[in-house]
């Protein structure tokens, strides 16, 4: 497996796995929290406009 951040390899027995490192999952997680990431999808529904 590759670290999505720095792009090592990772052993999925490695404590840190998927990251190779604290550091790489910290990064990681920072990103999610700034906003960086994000998943998005299409609306479940449209809103009636009532035209």
């Amino acid at each position: 497996m590759i670290c999505p951040i720095c792009k090592k390899k990772v052993s999925l027995l490695d404590a840190e796995a998927p990251f190779c490192s604290e550091r790489c999952r910290v990064l990681d997680l920072g990103a999610w929290a700034s906003g960086d990431y994000i998943i998005s999808t299409e609306p479940a529904f449209e809103r009636d406009n009532g035209e």
